[in-house]
């Protein structure tokens, strides 16, 4: 039965008025389909738990199963068909395989988009070569520039030391994990210590490197005060 035209102009006025009541607005575009969303939930739930400022804080999280260039444009399809106009725009990705042009792509992108409005800000949060390199650094302070089956390797000696199984892509729990087993300053330390000491390099050339950091750094101010 086709939706009544009155009940989805109410449907969409109710979700305008819903956003319009958040100051703080936060649109997430991972590449992956699950790793990085199952990761940044994590975010979203300890916020949205927190009375101070579950109310004030809009976080949406949009897997785009889509590599570099892909992920920005999708988010930019997605501003435009929402009407968006404020806000941080947030793309996750990897470096992987693809080609240096495509990678440092994002980022130029990034630059332009961000001069046309200064309320709607766009931000590149890469990970040289994968996002397994931002969790490492909650553990260690690492700089071997290595394929990512190592990353991986790292993390499932680490997690068997720490007697919690081993590491998987897709991890429900991989926030809770990292957080609780894990030490979030010194991963955010030792994450801007790479990308300051690589200053002035375009981000395929900083390997390992990630800005993953600035995002959960970002989202780490809503956190319940300790």
């Amino acid at each position: 039965m086709p939706k009544k035209k009155g009940t989805t102009q109410w449907r969409k006025q109710r979700r305008k008025e819903y956003l319009e009541k958040k100051e703080y607005r936060y649109y997430i575009f991972c590449e992956g389909e699950q790793t990085e969303p199952l990761y940044f939930e994590g975010f979203k739930r300890l916020i949205e738990d927190n009375p101070i400022y579950k109310d004030m804080v809009l976080i949406e999280i949009e897997p785009c199963a889509a590599e570099t260039m892909r992920v920005i444009g999708m988010a930019e399809r997605y501003v435009r068909k929402n009407g968006i106009d404020r806000g941080q725009i947030w793309c996750v990705y990897d470096k992987d395989s693809f080609p240096a042009k495509d990678f440092n792509g994002v980022a130029e992108r990034v630059d332009k988009l961000n001069l046309e409005n200064p309320n709607l800000q766009y931000h590149a949060a890469w990970s040289n070569e994968c996002i397994e390199f931002w969790f490492i650094l909650h553990f260690a302070y690492y700089t071997s520039n290595n394929h990512r089956s190592e990353y991986v390797r790292f993390l499932n000696d680490k997690f068997k030391e720490l007697g919690i199984g081993k590491y998987q892509k897709n991890m429900k729990d991989i926030f809770g994990i990292l957080m609780e087993k894990g030490n979030f300053k010194l991963a955010l330390r030792y994450a801007k210590r790479i990308i300051e000491e690589n200053k002035g390099k375009t981000p395929a050339d900083i390997a390992p490197g990630t800005k993953v950091y600035e995002l959960a750094e970002e989202l780490a101010r809503y956190f319940p005060r300790t």
